[in-house]
């Protein structure tokens, strides 16, 4: 019989009462989360703390806990190793506040909708709440996508201003970043272990030391953060150089000076390898709401990704406005096809199952199964992108692989349809030329849950030069052949399906002649809603951000920018129409 009692054993104790029935005192480590627990491969508070108890850790975790008091951060007691604390799945800020810095009512993460539990800066304030209550702790370990986005010298949109890094601001021990599966798990080891330096040798992880030893070590010296706060050419070498060394087969170690102090970056740790991916994503994951904060109501996101399914990490496409590359890598590191269908028949044995498979899919769905050999050997190429200012001709793009997974899902016996909700690159498929066709069709036919998602940014080519994203692949001519070929195969499959676009605003790089070319497009091709219309939001670690703080390009030239909330705002209702 399943009571509540083994019901909660199959989560990761966040009470007293569960570590209790798991015959702990007090964890090995209390993962600390700006989302509530949701026990789901797409949380990843839940994914490392399950990662960590699949090698023999006790993990608890406490979400969304109270910045008032300790009746939450105390509740478990301390733990023996160490604590982690993440902001969640999104930086607090982005969370928090919209493009135009208006306080968002409500979050998708948060029990009952409502945006009132997740503060600003949540990693810091977590860090500090942990500090008032705990004099003498276990180490503090920040990690997840603020942290991590956060870890040097970076510009702030929301208080406009050059920060220093989150580690020095939160007080903390460390910063892990990137996917932290494997320098968590050395962490935990190194702790337990009661190693002398726990911290040193953790790839993918930032330290604080000395500048000498820095030196022996060999590390690359970045501008310091007093150097970067008083000259923008300077901010600018800084960022260029910690974006090269950002590949674990050709990055070298970085060190910042903040005052006498180096904050020290290990090179970045190696992605797992697709073993090790199936491994984690198959994982005894509940895909449910912990009870104790289903008593506080019901969450948005876990209604999509109950039963959505992750194909893949990694994003090569490096638009300069995006921190995929930088927080997941540019290697794709794919799921096996069979470790994916065991998790759809076991999505689909679920007595809640209706049928669908919401989404298969990572950061671009049809990056699924192939990467270039060159870089897996040697890393990134420094001199190029793999998508721009084309798609390089080393890319070995093959939709097979994402086609027959996409078919053996849909074949699985009470599996009624299998839809992608993740974005499509549309250079991608018309540089397939043996089977982007096919893909296309496939994908029209069968995998359409009404919409598909694309985004084109925009069609002035100086803007889409900043954003790095290809003229000819991704410009107005792509975007319209698409949806000329969109329209005639729903009209040939008897389909009733839209193409839902999504364009940036206010990006650097747009200036009135080029606001005007969208304007123009829209009204003569199309019909925009507002909520398409994104205004661009300068997001810490990108180099859309830097053009922005800057405002020169990458050649250092000067750059059109809008920068008051005003123009922004007029700008976007300008293409509302």
């Amino acid at each position: 019989m399943n009571t509540p009692f083994t019901a909660l054993k199959n989560f990761l104790p966040t009470t007293k009462e569960e570590l209790r029935l798991r015959g702990l005192d007090r964890p090995d480590i209390i993962l600390v989360s700006g989302d509530t627990y949701i026990d789901s491969p797409f949380i990843g508070v839940s994914v490392i703390g399950r990662w960590l108890e699949a090698s023999g850790f006790s993990v608890a975790i406490i979400a969304q806990p109270a910045i008032d008091s300790d009746i939450d951060i105390a509740r478990l007691g301390e733990p023996k190793l160490f604590w982690g604390v993440t902001a969640g799945s999104l930086d607090s800020m982005v969370a928090n506040y919209t493009a135009l810095q208006k306080r968002r009512k409500s979050d998708d993460l948060t029990p009952g909708g409502m945006n009132t539990l997740r503060p600003d800066r949540a990693t810091l304030v977590y860090s500090n709440l942990i500090k008032r209550y705990f004099k003498k702790s276990v180490p503090i370990v920040l990690g997840g996508v603020e942290a991590s986005l956060r870890r040097i010298s970076h510009y702030d949109y929301w208080s406009d201003q050059l920060k220093r890094s989150l580690l020095l601001d939160a007080k903390a021990d460390a910063l892990i970043y990137g996917m932290g599966e494997r320098a968590v798990l050395q962490v935990a080891h190194n702790l337990k272990s009661k190693q002398q330096h726990p911290f040193q040798e953790v790839k993918g992880l930032c330290y604080l030391g000395s500048a000498e030893e820095a030196q022996a070590k060999e590390y690359l010296q970045l501008p310091s953060h007093q150097e970067v706060l008083k000259d923008k050419l300077l901010m600018k070498k800084m960022f260029e150089t910690f974006y090269k060394n950002q590949d674990p087969l050709n990055a070298k170690g970085l060190y910042q000076l903040y005052e006498g102090r180096a904050l020290i970056h290990n090179s970045p740790a190696a992605p797992l390898s697709p073993q090790e991916l199936d491994h984690l994503y198959e994982l005894p994951y509940t895909r449910e709401l912990h009870p104790y904060y289903a008593k506080k109501g019901s969450v948005v996101a876990n209604e999509t990704i109950k039963f959505s399914i992750t194909s893949h990490r990694g994003c090569y496409g490096e638009c300069n406005y995006c921190a995929i590359a930088i927080h997941q890598g540019r290697h794709i590191i794919s799921r096996s096809p069979q470790s994916i269908v065991r998790e759809g028949k076991l999505l689909s044995e679920r007595s809640d199952f209706k049928g669908y498979l919401l989404d298969v899919g990572g950061p671009t769905a049809n990056m699924y199964g192939f990467d270039c050999k060159k870089k897996q050997k040697s890393g990134s190429c420094q001199e190029r992108r793999c998508l721009y200012p084309k798609v390089c001709s080393e890319l070995p793009i093959n939709h097979a692989p994402y086609l027959n997974l996409l078919r053996s899902l849909a074949a699985l016996p009470k599996v009624k349809k299998v839809f992608v909700a993740s974005g499509i690159r549309i250079d991608l498929i018309a540089s397939d030329l043996q089977l982007g066709q096919q893909f296309l069709r496939g994908l029209i036919k069968d995998h359409v849950s009404g919409q598909i998602k694309i985004a084109p940014e925009h069609i002035a080519p100086a803007t889409l030069k900043a954003m790095g994203r290809d003229e000819l692949g991704l410009g107005a001519e792509a975007f319209l052949k698409l949806k000329e070929e969109f329209s005639a195969i729903n009209k040939e499959f008897k389909k009733k399906q839209f193409l839902t676009y999504y364009f940036i605003v206010c990006h650097p790089g747009e200036s009135e002649k080029e606001l005007h070319a969208l304007q123009e497009f829209f009204k003569k091709h199309l019909h925009a809603l507002p909520e398409q219309i994104q205004i661009f939001t300068p997001t810490p670690m990108t180099y859309s951000t830097l053009f922005y703080y800057t405002e020169l390009d990458s050649n250092a030239h000067p750059l059109s920018v809008s920068k008051s909330l005003k123009e922004k705002r007029r700008r976007k209702e300008l293409l509302s129409f």
